[in-house]
Parts: C-alpha cells; structure tokens; sequence
C-alpha cells in the first residue's frame, strides 16, 4: 500500500498508489486502498504521480482514486500498459491522464526534474526515481535488486549509479525488505538453473506457482519448458494479462506458444509444464481450485508443485491448507528449502552497502517494510558510514532540508476498503458491524403490539448463534423474555425496543455465554 509525497516550493509530488489485501480482520475485503486525506485537502497543491512499477502494492489503488486526485500519471510503458488495463477496467480511462515516459532523460513535474532510473525487479522497468529539487536530490529506489543477469530489461550499471552520487544526494529513499539477510538475493539465471535440474527429473505433470506480475520468472519459465521439453499451459486471468501487456511493450517475445487446459490434459504427463497462479494460499486462485479438483487441470500421484515464490507472512496458514491437500493426494512439494527455485526481488545487506557506496547519500531515509525491517536498515547503514538516517513510521511530515532530517508534523493516515461497488472507511460502521456479526452472531426479534398491547407471540429468528441443538428451545425462551419485557415496558416505543434488545440477549448470554448483535422490529397492528 505504498504511496510517499515529496514537497517542496508548496508542491507535493506523489510516488506511487498501491493496495494491500483484506485477511481475517476484513470480513467479506478483498483489496484495502490507502486514505490520501493529506493530500485530498491540498489538491490544488499537487503536481502529479510518478510510478516507479507494475506490482499491485505501487499502482493498484489507482483505478479507485486517480480521477479524484485529477492529475497525470508518468509511467514508463510496461507500467503504463497495466495501469491504463486498469483504468478501463473501472470505467475512468478517459478521466485520468496517463503520460507513458521512456527511461532516458529528466523530466519536469512542477518544481521537480525526475529521472527514471532502471534497477533489477522481478518485473519489467523497475526503476529507481533521480528526484531533484532546489533543496537537493532524492534517490527513490523503489523495489530493486542487484542482478548482473536480469532476465527482462537493464539495469543501471555501477558506473552510472555513481554518477547519480557524484550530483549530490541529499537522501536515499531505500527499499528495507531483506536487511535481514546476509547475502545477496541472486540472480534469476541461477533460478532457470534449479528448475530446470528439478523439473527435468520429475516423471508426472509439473506446476509451478509463482506471482503473476514476475514477469521475470515467466521468462526462465518459458526457458526451462524448451530446457526439458515440455509444453507450457498458463492457468490464470492475472497470468493472462502480464503476458498479453509484455508483448506489446517488447517483452516475451520469445515466450513459448501455449496450450490450452483440454490439450495440457491430454499430453503424455512427462510432456507438460503448467503455470498458476495462488502460490500464497488465495482461496480463487488456480493453484487451490486444481488441488480441490475445481479446475480443468488436474493434478494426481507422482506429481509436482513448485512454489517458485517467498512466503509472505500472514499467509502461512492458506498455504498450507493447499499444501496439505496437494500431499494428500500424493503430489510432490517443492520449496526454495528443497531446491533453488525461487530468487528475491529485494536487495540483501551487501546490494544494501553497494548502493550507499555508489550514492553516498547525506541521509537514509527506510521504506518497504514493518518496523523491525525500517529500524535494522537504519543501524545498519549508520554501521556502513551514512552520516544520517530518518527513522519514520507511517504518517510523520519530515523535514530533509533544510537543517533535516528533522520531524516536524503528522499526516493523517489509514485504511479504506472496496466493498462491492463502495469505497468505505476500513475501521468504520459497515465493517466493525460485521466484525461483530462475524464474532457474535445476530438474533431478528418481531413484535406486534396494538396500543401497547402484545398481539401475539414475538417471532425470533437466529443466524451464526451456537444454539444447534438446543434451537427450538431457545427460540421459545427468548420469545417469552421479549413478551414479558413487552408487558414490563410501557407504550414508548424507544424504551420498548431497547427492553426487547436486552432481554433477548441475556437469554442468548444464559444459553451460550455470547452476546450476539439483536435487531428489533416493533409493528404496529
């Protein structure tokens, strides 16, 4: 859910607009949307978005709130082509100007010249962003890696990242995602090198898991399918749609013809590779509909899968649902801890000093990461040399120049969530009303009353209240706890209700020690 603002000369630049996904505190979310209220307030003020990748944490959000902030959108043309399938996908295409921008000079947005700067990502034109301003420069690294084999794109080389710290650099904006590791992530062309020896031994079908938008590893896989013989079969509309975008813009053209799931079936088993999509446990992905048998492609005894992807945590326990699954149909399971299948797109703490070395900036400033990630990658660029860091969290307005790093304020921050058709707060009315729900249950009480008289028995209806085998009893008992508060009640109709509420969900609290959420309705008859 990345999105960082840079201001100077009373101008804010944005960089990035991305999502993040729900998960059990989000019933009924899937996607999660940053709350731009800062800059919403101050649009007249902001100049424009620049997009530093494809990956849905950077750009995702931004068929849901790019035409209200009703500014132009730079991206180089791998990026552009998601973004723009996006935008026409929620009907704002033509409301939102998106400026498709190549990779080989400044450009000026308002008070900043901004230069794209090519990085090794596991996705077409990752780039770092050369920000310049009058105040000094900002080297925004995006997500990046040091590959000196990347499989799609360049790179900037040595030489040309230290020319970018002979300008000066006033603040390096750096990915933290893997100063926990000691070694540098690798390249993808040792990732071809381990598929190819693992799939190359397998006797039955092979599928490989991975993110769709590695791009990258689309590319080694449509590699080590020639490498061992086999016929490639994709399975998945995200998958679909990075392949379909990267040959328009120049890459993959050299990715093998596919087959469909009724051909893939009908191969000899040895003679197929297939691609899906859920290697992190998404419940309507591919990868789990094939291992529940919901899908045209099957998988059997003999088998294999391959979860050429890291584990993001968090969603240990989905995957390994499927995992369980899979093995219990007597599918083999491959990990990056039984073969080198799988490479990060993030840098390790040697790429980590390499890049202070060649920038040298004034002041590390860490992103892309939780708290423990941000403050290590602080310690460890003071250990390597960087006179100054700015240890920020989410929200806090720093100061970098003049006289920074200093924090001098805070932004209001947080979370809105897409639900069906509507944008709503994500701790907001709607959503800890289904919390509620979810946690509790939910009891219907219908009274009628004639002058203030009951007219009948109340009627009590129950939903996700553990009262199974003991329903039809306390249903009965709480519609005599709603009749005798009726009796107790009066004629106001505020009081009425409220007494009905209470007494129905003590006799629920009797029964199951739960206070469910109770809805009454009074009828008058």
């Amino acid at each position: 859910m990345n999105v960082n603002l840079y201001g100077t000369q009373g101008k804010w630049l944005m960089v990035d607009c991305g999502v993040t996904f729900g998960d059990a505190n989000y019933p009924g979310i899937d996607i999660i949307l940053p709350d731009l209220q800062f800059i919403e307030e101050r649009l007249d003020d902001l100049v424009g978005i620049v997009l530093t990748h494809g990956h849905e944490d950077h750009i995702g959000a931004l068929p849901y709130l790019a035409a209200d902030l009703g500014v132009p959108i730079y991206a180089t043309p791998f990026t552009a082509g998601l973004v723009r399938g996006k935008l026409e996908e929620e009907g704002v295409l033509d409301r939102v100007e998106l400026k498709m921008m190549n990779e080989e000079g400044p450009f000026r947005v308002g008070p900043f010249t901004v230069t794209f700067t090519p990085l090794a990502h596991s996705i077409p034109e990752g780039n770092a962003l050369l920000i310049e301003t009058a105040q000094g420069n900002i080297f925004h690294t995006g997500d990046w890696k040091l590959d000196d084999a990347p499989a799609l794109g360049g790179a900037s080389t040595a030489a040309e990242l230290t020319a970018i710290g002979d300008k000066g650099v006033l603040a390096l904006v750096c990915d933290s995602t893997n100063v926990f590791q000691d070694e540098a992530s690798g390249s993808e062309a040792d990732v071809r090198k381990g598929l190819d020896e693992v799939i190359g031994a397998a006797k039955g079908r092979v599928l490989v898991t991975t993110f769709a938008s590695n791009a990258a590893r689309l590319h080694t896989l449509g590699e080590v399918a020639r490498d061992t013989g086999r016929k490639l079969c994709v399975a998945g509309r995200s998958l679909d749609r990075i392949l379909r975008v990267a040959k328009a813009t120049g890459y993959l053209r050299d990715f093998p013809e596919t087959v469909d799931f009724d051909t893939a079936m009908t191969l000899p088993p040895s003679e197929v590779l297939m691609v899906g999509t859920g290697g992190q446990g998404e419940a309507r992905a591919a990868l789990a509909r094939i291992a529940e048998g919901n899908h045209q492609l099957k998988l059997s005894e003999g088998d294999t899968v391959i979860f050429s992807s890291r584990q993001i945590p968090g969603n240990e326990v989905a995957i390994g649902k499927i995992m369980n699954t899979l093995a219990s149909k007597g599918v083999r399971l491959i990990t990056d801890r039984q073969a080198y299948v799988h490479v990060s797109g993030h840098p390790g703490r040697p790429e980590l000093a390499e890049m202070y070395r060649w920038i040298r900036p004034q002041i590390l400033m860490p992103v892309h990461g939780e708290a423990r990630h941000l403050i290590e990658h602080a310690r460890y660029a003071l250990s390597q040399g960087v006179p100054q860091v700015a240890k920020q969290t989410n929200g806090e307005v720093w100061r970098l120049a003049p006289n920074g790093p200093q924090r001098i304020g805070f932004a209001p921050t947080g979370r809105l969530v897409i639900d069906g058709d509507v944008i709503l707060p994500a701790d907001g009315t709607t959503i800890n009303e289904r919390r509620r729900l979810a946690l509790y249950g939910q009891l219907s009480v219908a009274v009628a009353i004639r002058k203030g008289q009951l007219m009948g028995e109340p009627q009590v209806r129950v939903q996700g209240v553990p009262v199974e085998e003991d329903r039809d009893e306390f249903l009965e008992e709480a519609s005599a706890a709603a009749a005798e508060a009726v009796r107790k009640a009066g004629r106001d109709r505020d009081k009425l209700r409220e007494s009905v509420r209470l007494a129905v969900r003590r006799a629920a609290t009797r029964f199951t020690g739960k206070k469910p959420v109770v809805d009454v309705l009074i009828l008058e008859v």
